[in-house]
């Protein structure tokens, strides 16, 4: 062979050597971007994670929920990371939970990833409530589901006038899990049982009301907050309180405004006290106020099957640690996925009933 042929042969080979590595860094650029879909940056004395697909509601999916996980206990071991700040970007929500569509449809083709999905959701929601290091989300916006699972059993939670919890799950043949069986039944009241299986809505300083949020800020003064929260110096558990408290004693937005739920808690406390779903829906024809038909109406679209696994996991949650209640939980969202209700609440896009509509954005988002 002579030279010129060996030379034609190596710039060949130069060649495919260069089309493979376009390739792999095309490979990467995909990857890298499905990594940004959650943003962890140590920024002062804080680990800071942000919820990044503002397109989806920064709902949540398996890579996010890996990397979250991941990057908390490192944190959490670390000298340097005081303070853990959750977030979303957008401004539209902090997360409206997990795209459930992906694991129905997964399930009907015989994919298992709802076994995985569910395991390390909740795995991710035990280590939020047993975080080491204080913990603070700032659920501004839409907060649903899987958000509530990042948030709620957290020790600070901040909501803003923009802020909308809910947890609709007996809309779609699911229940409120994400640790719903724990931190529900321990609402003033009733009350918890009253949103698990109605879906209600809370919004903005309501949400501190009903002892979800332990403060409210105003949202303009959010980014403030943050910026006070990531320039303390080794700060304690006390000095972060403090911080977040005087944000709180400053808001003025709807501080005069009493709890929206106020005038009904009586009606909510009478009528979910009772052990079945049957007793609950009879009471709520006895009340007859425009009040309890209200909710008498609501309770009627949701699926019957849901709402006896709600009420029964709440009552046996009340008793139960988060850890406790997540593994029965873990359990219990199996057995749906084994089910009817919820592929057919998914297929039919319960989800959109009543105000909870998404079907323009091409998916359906929730708590699982």
């Amino acid at each position: 062979m002579g030279q010129r042929e060996v030379w034609r042969l190596m710039s060949r080979f130069n060649a495919f050597k260069r089309t493979n590595t376009i390739l792999h860094h095309l490979r990467m650029s995909k990857h890298t971007d499905a990594a940004e879909d959650v943003l962890l940056e140590k920024k002062g004395c804080a680990g800071v994670i942000t919820l990044n697909r503002p397109k989806f509601l920064n709902a949540l999916t398996l890579n996010m929920i890996r990397q979250i996980y991941s990057q908390l206990k490192k944190w959490e071991q670390d000298p340097e990371t005081f303070l853990i700040i959750i977030k979303g970007a957008g401004g539209k929500a902090f997360c409206a939970g997990g795209d459930i569509r992906v694991i129905s449809e997964a399930e009907k083709a015989k994919q298992n990833i709802a076994p995985v999905f569910f395991r390390e959701e909740y795995m991710l929601n035990n280590a939020v409530g047993s975080c080491q290091k204080p913990y603070v989300a700032l659920i501004h916006g839409i907060t649903m589901g899987g958000g509530v699972g990042l948030s709620v059993h957290g020790q600070f939670r901040v909501a803003t006038e923009k802020c909308l919890f809910a947890m609709p799950e007996t809309a779609i043949g699911l229940f409120p899990d994400v640790g719903g069986g724990y931190f529900l039944p321990r609402l003033q009241g009733k009350l918890g049982y009253f949103l698990a299986l109605t879906g209600f809505r809370l919004k903005g300083r309501d949400v501190y009301r009903a002892g979800i949020a332990t403060h409210f800020v105003d949202s303009e003064k959010l980014a403030m907050l943050e910026e006070d929260l990531l320039a303390l110096k080794s700060p304690s558990k006390e000095n972060i309180a403090s911080v977040l408290e005087n944000y709180h004693t400053e808001s003025k937005i709807d501080r005069d405004k009493s709890f929206m739920l106020e005038e009904h808690m009586d009606k909510i406390n009478s009528c979910f006290s009772a052990n079945t779903v049957e007793e609950i829906i009879e009471n709520l024809k006895q009340d007859g106020s425009s009040f309890a038909l209200e909710q008498l109406k609501v309770i009627n679209k949701m699926s019957p099957t849901s709402l006896k696994i709600t009420l029964r996991q709440l009552m046996e949650g009340s008793s139960k640690t988060l850890q406790e209640v997540l593994t029965m939980e873990y359990r219990l969202s199996q057995a749906c996925m084994r089910g009817h209700d919820f592929h057919e609440g998914v297929r039919a896009g319960k989800w959109q009933m009543g105000t909870y509509h998404f079907g323009e954005m091409g998916f359906v988002s929730i708590c699982c």
